[in-house]
């Protein structure tokens, strides 16, 4: 399966999830997708995102003040 990483950083809520909306429509399921944001809303929005859509938020991390998710395609 494929693996992409998306830069997100410096955006603000609700830009993050909608662009990873955008791009995770086009992949196929079960590919993941490595997300880094800073915006502090990421935190909550990106599993309520997961649950929403069908996608597993396998985990998310911060590393500083860069919130890293891995999601993979449901």
């Amino acid at each position: 399966m494929s693996e992409e990483i998306m830069d997100l950083t410096g955006m603000r809520c609700p830009i993050p999830v909608l662009k990873a909306r955008k791009r995770i429509k086009t992949l196929e399921a079960g590919a993941k997708v490595i997300i880094h944001a800073t915006d502090p809303g990421a935190e909550r929005d990106f599993p309520a995102f997961c649950e929403s859509q069908g996608h597993k938020l396998l985990s998310s991390r911060w590393d500083g003040d860069t919130l890293i998710l891995e999601i993979e395609k449901g």
